[in-house]
């Protein structure tokens, strides 16, 4: 799709779309860690809507908010910590991770998966959202992207099983995701 017809504020019109489509995606999660969440709005939002327990990790808290639970007093966690370091949380802990236009942002994405399949529990979730190359992310902001193919090889890299990858929202969104494996329970792996 050609990026000259999308506004330049396509993607925070895109947002709460792109939550419900997350939520719907982890709704049957109970247990939840957002990578990179910035001003922990997804959490705030799956810890709201479907009432999940939800920590967001970003290497920055400046942005994190003030209130730390929802209107209906259930308390969500945003943490200032490194993604590649997650000792805090249990092996096989989890039932999914999820990481929002942040994968491009973070320096060892392969560390940071394989962390992340560590605190998953058997068969449970990686979601990926991010701006894809070539999109109007990188006429925006002019960052390196990843293609869908690139995420798909990231995820299999660092052991998740039925990694799959593909372009969604005009194709400005790459969506990907995989799968714990059930028979591994949450151990590094070393393929």
């Amino acid at each position: 799709m050609s990026q000259s017809i999308l506004k330049d504020d396509f993607y925070e019109k895109i947002k709460p779309r792109l939550h419900r489509r997350i939520g719907r995606e982890l709704r049957l999660a109970g247990h939840i860690l957002d990578l990179g969440c910035g001003a922990c709005g997804l959490v705030q939002y799956l810890a709201q809507t479907y009432r999940q327990k939800v920590i967001g990790v970003d290497i920055s808290s400046g942005s994190f908010p003030r209130r730390r639970h929802t209107f209906d007093g259930r308390r969500f966690r945003c943490i200032r910590k490194d993604a590649r370091q997650l000792g805090f949380i249990k092996d096989a802990s989890l039932d999914a991770v999820v990481s929002v236009w942040a994968l491009h942002e973070m320096e060892h994405p392969g560390a940071i998966l394989v962390e992340a399949r560590r605190i998953l529990r058997p068969g449970g979730e990686v979601l990926i959202v991010d701006f894809p190359r070539d999109s109007l992310a990188q006429k925006l902001w002019d960052e390196k992207y990843y293609r869908p193919e690139e995420i798909k090889m990231l995820l299999k890299d660092a052991g998740f099983k039925d990694a799959r990858a593909r372009l969604i929202e005009k194709e400005q969104i790459i969506w990907a995701h995989g799968q714990q494996s059930a028979a591994t329970r949450g151990l590094p792996y070393h393929g």
